[in-house]
């Protein structure tokens, strides 16, 4: 997993982690809405559940999310998808 830890375009990540982007074609098709539960396809760690709760939209493809047992964090879109 790579860590990234920086401002992104102003908004500063809250206790948060982005790992590592990788493209996957079956979630960056899909739309997503807040308070929806996602099923991730990579875990920030590996006491984390699997599915994680979309809070809000950051921009682009960026969104906030709570995953039980990690805490917040920020997802690409393609690192989950609608079960």
């Amino acid at each position: 997993m790579k860590f990234h830890s920086s401002k992104l375009d102003g908004v500063q990540q809250r206790a948060s982690v982005l790992w590592a982007i990788k493209p996957y074609t079956n979630s960056s098709q899909q739309s997503f809405g807040a308070d929806t539960w996602v099923q991730l396809l990579e875990l920030p760690s590996s006491y984390s559940s699997e599915e994680a709760l979309l809070l809000c939209h950051e921009f682009g493809d960026l969104w906030l999310a709570w995953v039980p047992s990690h805490g917040e964090t920020v997802l690409h879109s393609s690192q989950f998808y609608h079960a």
